[in-house]
């Protein structure tokens, strides 16, 4: 009967690579959609009336 043996060594290291480059995509869309002019608006609409409800 032969037994195999399944090498591990490196996988938590390739999950983490997963991992960082996913974040790294997520961060670039990010900065694709602040760019944009409309996002913008509506986050500084936002801003202004988050402080002047509290204030």
């Amino acid at each position: 009967m032969t037994k195999l043996i399944l090498d591990e060594r490196g996988s938590a290291t390739a999950e983490y690579a997963v991992a960082t480059m996913a974040a790294v995509g997520f961060a670039g869309l990010l900065v694709v959609l602040l760019r944009g002019q409309e996002v913008r608006a509506m986050l500084t609409d936002l801003i202004k009336r988050a402080l002047s409800t509290a204030g």
